[in-house]
């Protein structure tokens, strides 16, 4: 089934139900799971009117208000936007615009309203990464507190936030609740499974490499066989063994920040998060207070496992993808593996899954891909025990400069998109999963065949492995625009990895350092090391590490069918 086109073609039909008053409620409500819903839900037909009529008795206050939030732009945004907002606003009353944006886009306007007290958006679907900014600055409502008193009566009873996959990601060390999750992806190793179980293409890469062609555990697999790939001619396309991107952009950043170097072997041991060195070489102390990002103060940002992943991710860019790549951007890179003429990627975020299934240049004529998703190699400073990859869980935030009465009723919509009622169908549209009852709904057990591992990773023990950002950052926006400014540098060839780490590593402890002069973060913010020899931090133990002479491993890979049957 094509679950996107069945959207909109359910959109034009509900469309037309819906304009009615709104007064109509229950009609509303009736038409809103007769053309949209139907059994793609984990309630049962009379669960779900029971469900849409505490909505409506909540809402009755409100009705008639205008809200708007905002979230970044990709297919579980678009669907809640042009679907669910208008089904709100006819079940409700309540007017919901919804506006999709560029998720740096979205993390400068939640800085401005934070530093202005201005309400810009009532509600804001913005990265967990941001959690350790939240909990410092108090910014936000917490949930746990709000759900409890002034929001209690606009929290649905049916809520069930034991059901979702990533609040352990939206609570902060207090053990309150920040943020709820409303789409989660995580970043896995992207592969033609055609390519690599053909057999005349395995016995060449055995006879080239001496080894087996599969799924690479370690980067230098990776490597070899981004090399074997790139520029070959296969069934008439020219094919890349490798895809990234490298333009100087706020998404570059997250090319890095999203465990990219955590991969690579930067960090500290740890999971969620490397600790007390996490995935963007920041160090903290044991009240969580963060104490420096470059070596000298016991920081890792410009270690030689940091430059090691900065040259790596660059040499392979230049070597093995599309000419195009280093002048792309996150959302530009993302559909061109769609395109068929990509080998592999070490990580796509899953997020691109929806709009993989749509191509056919990947897909065969049954419906199930010519693709595979597994996990992501790792480097050669990568120990067992360290962060093995990024999961991205955007999370629906309401700031305290939000009047109450608007917070409020955001806060039903932000229910509602996520509802038990709709998350299924949410789920088939988006494939980014929030929900474990979605998971297991008997409509992705059909589906499975047809997503290339994607099913089989969100129902394995290891999927809470991938996470996203930790507490250790103490101010996300100000920090993350740090990122792909110095490392862009190094991606045009201004500077070197090292020169650019040096600055990045010393820019994030300039901010830092302001941070604590100002005091503004309290007990929760930063307090700095002194400056010492960085020979003195690379020769204790963990975090930052000496440097590997030979960083080119032996190669090793796995077999995809094995591997996926050691999940179930």
């Amino acid at each position: 089934m094509n679950h996107r086109l069945k959207t909109t073609t359910a959109l034009a039909l509900c469309l037309g139900l819906w304009s009615v008053p709104a007064s109509a409620d229950m009609d509303a409500a009736k038409a809103f799971l007769d053309a949209e819903i139907g059994d793609m839900s984990t309630l049962s037909r009379a669960d779900q009117e029971a469900e849409m009529q505490w909505f409506i008795d909540a809402a009755q206050p409100f009705a008639g208000m205008e809200i708007k939030v905002v979230s970044e732009t990709i297919t579980t945004h678009e669907y809640e936007s042009q679907v669910l907002a208008p089904a709100f606003e006819a079940i409700t009353g309540i007017k919901i615009t919804h506006d999709l944006i560029g998720e740096g886009d979205v993390v400068e306007k939640l800085q401005t309203q934070m530093q202005s007290g201005e309400n810009i958006y009532d509600a804001y679907v913005n990265d967990s990464d941001l959690i350790g900014t939240h909990w410092r600055y108090q910014q936000v409502r917490n949930l746990t507190d709000f759900m409890a008193n002034e929001g209690a009566d606009v929290t649905n009873p049916g809520l069930d936030l034991d059901d979702y996959i990533g609040t352990q990601f939206t609570t902060a060390p207090d053990g309150k609740l920040y943020q709820l999750p409303d789409q989660q992806f995580a970043n896995l190793y992207w592969f033609r499974y055609d390519w690599f179980n053909d057999p005349a293409i395995m016995a060449e890469f055995k006879e080239k490499y001496g080894y087996d062609l599969g799924v690479p555990v370690n980067w230098s697999a990776y490597e070899d066989i981004a090399e074997f790939f790139t520029g070959r001619e296969i069934d008439g396309v020219k094919v890349y063994g490798s895809m990234d991107y490298g333009k100087k952009d706020p998404s570059l950043g997250w090319r890095y920040t999203d465990a990219w170097m955590s991969m690579a072997g930067m960090g500290d041991k740890g999971e969620p998060n490397g600790l007390p060195v996490d995935e963007w070489g920041i160090r903290v102390n044991e009240n969580s207070q963060p104490v420096g990002a470059c070596m000298a103060r016991g920081g890792a940002a410009n270690s030689p496992a940091a430059v090691y992943a900065v040259e790596k991710a660059i040499d392979w860019l230049n070597k093995y993808s599309p000419p195009s790549a280093m002048g792309m951007t996150f959302s530009e890179a993302g559909p061109v593996p769609g395109q068929g003429n990509i080998a592999q990627q070490m990580f796509m975020y899953t997020t691109f899954v929806a709009p993989l299934v749509d191509s056919p240049a990947v897909m065969n004529e049954d419906g199930t891909p010519k693709w595979r998703l597994a996990p992501s190699p790792h480097g050669v400073y990568w120990e067992d025990g360290m962060k093995v990859g990024y999961q991205d869980v955007g999370s629906w935030t309401l700031m305290k400069s939000t009047p109450e009465d608007r917070a409020k009723a955001a806060w039903l919509y932000a229910q509602f998109v996520g509802s038990k009622t709709v998350d299924v169908k949410k789920s088939h549209v988006g494939l980014t999963f929030t929900r474990e009852s979605s998971i297991q709904h008997e409509s992705f057990t059909d589906r499975a065949p047809k997503l290339g591992g994607l099913v089989e990773f969100y129902r394995s023990p290891d999927r809470v492995r991938w996470s996203p950002t930790g507490t250790n950052v103490p101010d996300y926006p100000k920090l993350a625009q740090l990122w792909w400014q110095n490392i862009g540098d190094a991606m045009s060839g201004a500077k070197s990895a090292q020169d650019a780490l040096d600055s990045l590593c010393a820019d994030m402890e300039r901010v830092m350092e302001r941070l604590e002069r100002a005091g503004i973060q309290g007990d929760l913010g930063p307090v700095m090391n002194e400056e010492t020899d960085a020979a003195d931090w690379i020769a204790a133990e963990g975090a930052p590490k000496p440097a590997i002479e030979n960083e080119r491993e032996a190669p090793k890979t796995v077999s995809y069918d094995e591997l996926v049957a050691s999940w179930k």
